[in-house]
Formats: structure tokens, sequence, C-alpha cells
């Protein structure tokens, strides 16, 4: 073990602490109806738009409903952690195949839901309310704004002596 690689692993480890608690962050002050205007106003299309807020506003329904048929399966006998790791991913098959039903079921209906809605019916859509930026989201974006230069400025005049990413090797 060099200083090398410490540096390296310390970097990456930094590096992905920051990208996920920025996007912790980001999903914990931003609502799933503010995120969809804000797609919208970018002018993403609504199909893309209306699948990805679905899909993050399913995440946590899945997960719960994950705990709760593992804990059903743990009742009855089923034990997830034992064994080699073959037979511990064979484990989870019982957890799994409830999962992947149920969530069929819950798109067949939510598709039920969004044809009898009209859903695509009408090019021209509206909205409860408009998206408007306040003070607060000026002065991230300003201080956003002023990072990202600062960063690229540090990094194009060598001050930052190491790579953007990793050395890959092929092994």
């Amino acid at each position: 073990m060099t200083t090398e690689m410490i540096e390296l692993s310390l970097s990456l480890s930094l590096r992905f602490l920051s990208l996920m608690t920025s996007f912790s962050i980001f999903f914990l002050t931003t609502s799933p109806d503010e995120l969809s205007l804000a797609l919208e106003k970018a002018r993403v299309p609504y199909e893309f738009n209306f699948a990805f807020i679905t899909a993050i506003r399913f995440v946590p329904v899945l997960a719960e409903e994950a705990q709760s048929i593992l804990d059903a399966q743990r009742a009855r006998g089923l034990e997830i952690e034992r064994g080699s790791f073959l037979a511990r991913l064979r484990n989870y098959i019982p957890v799994l195949l409830p999962l992947i039903v149920n969530s069929i079921r819950r798109s067949l209906e939510l598709a039920e839901a969004m044809e009898s809605r009209g859903f695509g019916a009408s090019k021209r859509r509206t909205n409860l309310y408009e998206l408007r930026m306040k003070g607060g989201d000026y002065i991230v974006l300003i201080i956003s704004a002023t990072l990202l230069c600062a960063s690229i400025y540090l990094k194009l005049s060598g001050f930052s002596t190491g790579p953007i990413l990793p050395p890959t090797r092929i092994l």
C-alpha cells in the first residue's frame, strides 16, 4: 500500500460521499411535484418526465413492501444470512418473486388509472401552480456556479495535479 493509493482512495471516497450527500439533500428538499414542474419547464418530454417522477415516487413504496415481505418470510423461518454466497442469493427468491408480482400488478393499476383520466389525450397541459425562482434559489445558483468555475480554474491552472478520474489498468 503506497501513499498514492491512500490518497486516491480518500479522493474517491470523498467524491462518492459528496455525490451521495448532494443527491440526498436534493431529493429531501425537492418534492416530486416541484421536480416535475422543473423538468417540464426545461422542455423535457412529458412522457419521460412522468416515468421518472413515478419511479421516484415508487422507490419508498417498493422498499417498504420489500421489508414487509422480508419480515413475513423471516417469520416463516427463512434464514437469508445463512450459507454460502449463492445460497444467500437463492434465499432472496421468496422475497423477490412477490415483490415483482406486486410491482407488475401496481403498474397495471397505474396504467388503467392513467387511461381512465385521459393521459396523453391533450397536447396542452395545465398545472395547479407555477414554479418560480425565489431569492434562495438565486443564491444557491450563484454559489454553485462560482464553485464550478473555481474548480475548473484550479484544475486548468495546475493547482490540482491529480487526475480527474483514477487511472485504469487492464488486468
